[in-house]
């Protein structure tokens, strides 16, 4: 998709609100992808993306803003805590996982394109084999019926879910179940480190027919397409589309005096540089470089500061952005203007309990001024706080639906509010005066 940055940021305001500037810097980010895809291979070599380092309180978009960039354009993303990770020497998480747990999300994302682009020729192949499976089942049943147009009814009665709750006993791949080799490390098949070596075995299990389709089919699937072809392509993306998201790079900022065998934050930075900086790191599925790989770190920043990061690593992420607190406009926005907002939400939910729920401009209002001074007065979490208002709200709301009522209307106005978050609001104002 050749979005331009324009684009890519009205694309984002569908689910974000503000952080303009956040914003733009990602979507020059990803548009300098787009323009160094067509340079020469010399000059491609040249050319790094621009790190992106993001500074504000949680809530405000951080992550969101990375996770929709990244599905915009298909590209792997992954989502890993500084904090989880360790100096080399110390039990914890090795830095080098984060490339190892793109590759396998670009690994999986190759492959089920791959496995759409497949996918009819794979029914075909796995509605014959059931088809089968039925006949022998039902072979009471057939009569005086010649055998290909008895085949034929019961491929249209299977095609139409006759046969879906149907429990049947089918010959399905006996996959061997994950390990974790290393605690807290991913866990690992057999299957994954030994492949063809391992013969295949196979089990009788006690499925329903649509249970036993899906499987038939993902087996014929597997089949059909390429793995090598998989995996060099999943090697392909993740080092040129990938994004990887560090959070909590605050948490990892600045020196501590602290004596003895501690691990220290340092340290920690120190094993992360040389993935930001570029490295060649070993995957099950080949070695992959990280060279041009995206990264954007963020964070809240509030005692710490990006200068507090050693100087190295401050000079990997030459973009630094703002992320501003949110208003009471934003959460009016939040609630109104982006698609499946938290409003809607609730109100499918609660539609399948015959609770036609609306909203009255001033009931939204009220929800966010609420939440803004909840905000100021505590915590301050963002756009979070409006589930936390939601739930108080609309409690009674959801305690009291289900059954079998006819259609009610329910209107929530700022009276509505006011009276259901008087609990809240009033340890708000207490809040106030608590030093």
């Amino acid at each position: 998709m050749n979005l331009s940055p324009k684009q890519i940021v009205n694309e984002l305001n569908k689910h974000i609100i503000g952080q303009d500037e956040a914003k733009k810097a990602v979507a020059i980010a990803l548009r300098n992808r787009y323009r160094r895809a067509k340079l020469s291979p010399e000059l491609r070599e040249e050319i790094t993306p621009k790190n992106i380092i993001m500074k504000g309180p949680t809530g405000v978009g951080k992550t969101e803003i990375a996770r929709r960039l990244a599905k915009l354009v298909k590209a792997p993303f992954i989502k890993v805590e500084a904090t989880k990770y360790t100096e080399v020497g110390y039990v914890g998480k090795d830095v080098e996982g984060m490339v190892r747990d793109l590759v396998e999300c670009a690994y999986r994302l190759v492959k089920d394109e791959k496995e759409a682009e497949v996918s009819v020729k794979a029914t075909d192949v796995a509605e014959k084999k059931m088809v089968k499976l039925l006949a022998e089942l039902k072979k009471n049943d057939r009569g005086e019926t010649p055998r290909e147009i008895f085949e034929a009814n019961l491929l249209d009665s299977l095609r139409k879910g006759t046969f879906d709750k149907l429990v049947i006993e089918a010959d399905v791949l006996d996959e061997p179940k994950p390990m974790e080799l290393i605690p807290g490390a991913a866990a690992i098949s057999l299957g994954s480190i030994f492949g063809e070596m391992l013969p295949t075995k196979r089990k009788k299990r006690k499925l329903t027919v649509k249970e036993a389709m899906q499987l038939y089919t993902a087996e014929e699937a597997d089949k059909l397409i390429d793995d090598d072809a998989v995996k060099d392509e999943a090697l392909r993306r993740a080092e040129n589309d990938g994004i990887i998201f560090i959070d909590e790079i605050d948490k990892i900022a600045g020196k501590e005096n602290t004596a003895g065998a501690d691990v220290s934050r340092e340290g920690v930075q120190r094993d992360i540089l040389p993935i930001v900086e570029g490295s060649t790191v070993m995957t099950k599925y080949g070695a992959v470089k990280t060279d041009y790989m995206l990264f954007i770190a963020a964070g809240a920043f509030h005692v710490a500061r990006v200068e507090d990061l050693i100087p190295e690593l401050q000079g990997r992420f030459p973009v630094s952005v703002e992320l501003k607190s949110l208003t009471k406009e934003d959460f009016v926005n939040i609630l109104t203007n982006t698609e499946h907002s938290l409003t809607q939400q609730y109100a499918v939910l609660l539609a399948v309990d015959n609770i036609d729920l609306k909203f009255t401009p001033d009931a939204i209002e009220a929800i966010a001024e609420i939440s803004e001074e909840i905000n100021l007065t505590s915590e301050d979490i963002g756009a979070r706080r409006l589930h936390t208002v939601m739930e108080y709200l609309l409690e009674d709301v959801s305690y009291n639906a289900g059954g079998d009522y006819p259609m009610v209307t329910v209107q929530i106005d700022r009276k509505y509010v006011e009276e259901h978050l008087a609990k809240i609001t009033k340890d708000r104002d207490l809040k106030k005066y608590v030093l």
